[in-house]
């Protein structure tokens, strides 16, 4: 059995390849004054043509691609923008006096101990219920069995409990939680 060829395969390879040679160093020429960058404006550029290659089939208007990279574009400059802006990449020189004088060991035997003392001050009904979830992996219908009650108190057992044990374990939550009192 021979394999299939898609008839349309060399027409559309065309039209993307004259679509790139059309309009590549305009795209560049845009991202490179949005971005102040060459390799982030080679970047966008090359962002810009993998997404018209992977939607720009749902483009119904032939005459609008023009506008439909340069927005393209211009929505993925924004959309990096404000990740790099939430997220932003710090060198571990930069911020090594924040960083935790812990090691990883000693961070997690601290919450352990937390959690394990945040665990016996919550309410027993709810212990029991979070404790099978999280510590011992148990499913909810195990859980169910286990403790003699319906799934769903299960359910809202351990979502009460977790908001205890936020309570217990976030000073600011006490805080809030004894203000809207």
């Amino acid at each position: 059995m021979m394999p299939r060829v898609d008839e349309n395969f060399g027409r559309v390879g065309t039209e993307f390849e004259s679509l790139v040679n059309l309009y590549y160093q305009t795209l560049h020429q845009f991202a490179f004054a949005l971005t102040q960058s060459e390799a982030d404006a080679w970047d966008l550029t090359q962002q810009t043509f993998y997404v018209w290659a992977t939607k720009g089939g749902q483009l119904r208007d032939a005459s609008k691609v023009k506008t439909w990279l340069f927005t393209t574009l211009h929505r993925a400059f924004l959309q990096a923008r404000r990740k790099r802006v939430r997220f932003p990449h710090y060198e571990l020189g930069q911020v090594e006096a924040e960083l935790p004088e812990l090691s990883p060991v000693q961070a997690s035997r601290l919450d352990a101990a937390q959690l394990s003392t945040a665990l016996s001050q919550m309410d027993r009904t709810y212990q029991e219920a979070v404790t099978l979830f999280y510590i011992e992996d148990c499913p909810y219908k195990d859980i169910a069995r286990i403790l003699g009650v319906p799934l769903g108190t299960v359910k809202s057992r351990i979502a009460r409990g977790l908001a205890q044990l936020q309570r217990l374990l976030v000073p600011e939550c006490r805080t809030d939680s004894r203000s809207r009192n």
